[in-house]
């Protein structure tokens, strides 16, 4: 049985064990969807990525160690990383994958690596009181984009100090809660947390697609295109913005924590 290049990569960091991590899988041939599902459980991270080439460009998938996303930050940011630290393609050649969100185009500027994201509309809503008592603490705003639901707060040290109950969380509808206020630091303009129950993920530490909806949230209300942005987790992440029509360009660090290989 052939053997696969299996990576562990942190995402939205340049520093080992902090930031997100993702697990990367480079395929030479396309797997079952069983398999892959299976592989995320037994990696047992937020997101497990599967790059197989196609000519010019890969076909990306990610998943949970339950379930197939549309759309994940991190682990295309690891993605690209582990395809130009491992030799499959040039530095200085843009990387295009085709995932279930469109064509994305990733490039690399010098230790930071760009990635071409579609902007996510967003929507004011009534307050969704049980889900407010599961965060704990009453946002000032309540949006919701896509699945997920946003909660605006005025303070970086109440965001930084929720502690919701994800058993509570889990039992809702929504893909995912987006919090964020804006940033005490002049570093970064806004910050932000994002938790995840229902996905298997109470908190994840690092989310580049909730940054689809946050990048042109808070350029509108900030009257700013370039932004740099802090996901206040405990491992923590860093994230430069830039929001161009109906696109968001975001960009992190990566780096490699371990390689290995699977029998597949």
């Amino acid at each position: 049985m052939p053997e696969l290049p299996l990576y562990q990569v942190d995402a939205f960091t340049n520093e080992p064990f902090k930031g997100n991590p993702a697990a990367v899988c480079l395929l030479k041939k396309a797997r079952p969807e069983e398999w892959m599902r299976a592989l995320a459980a037994e990696m047992n991270l937020s997101e497990t990525a599967f790059v197989l080439p196609q000519g010019e460009e890969f076909n990306l998938h990610w998943f949970t160690p339950t379930t197939e996303m549309d759309l994940c930050g991190h682990a295309t940011l690891a993605s690209a990383h582990t395809l130009w630290e491992a030799g499959v393609i040039s530095p200085e050649k843009k990387i295009r994958f085709r995932t279930r969100s469109g064509l994305l185009t990733i490039t690399r500027q010098r230790d930071w690596i760009e990635m071409d994201f579609p902007a996510r509309s967003w929507c004011s809503v009534s307050e969704n009181e049980g889900v407010i008592d599961a965060i704990g603490t009453v946002p000032e705003e309540v949006y919701q984009s896509g699945d997920n639901l946003l909660f605006i707060y005025e303070s970086e040290k109440t965001v930084r100090n929720l502690k919701p109950n994800f058993s509570a969380l889990k039992t809702y509808e929504y893909h995912g809660v987006i919090v964020s206020s804006p940033a005490d630091s002049p570093q970064f303009d806004f910050v932000s947390r994002f938790f995840a129950p229902a996905i298997e993920v109470d908190e994840d530490p690092v989310t580049g697609s909730s940054h689809c909806t946050l990048a042109p949230f808070w350029g509108e209300r900030l009257r700013k295109v370039i932004m740099t942005a802090a996901q206040v987790s405990k491992r923590g992440g860093e994230l430069k913005l830039r929001v161009s029509a109906e696109r968001v360009y975001i960009s992190g660090q990566a780096v490699t924590v371990f390689s290995t290989t699977i029998k597949g």
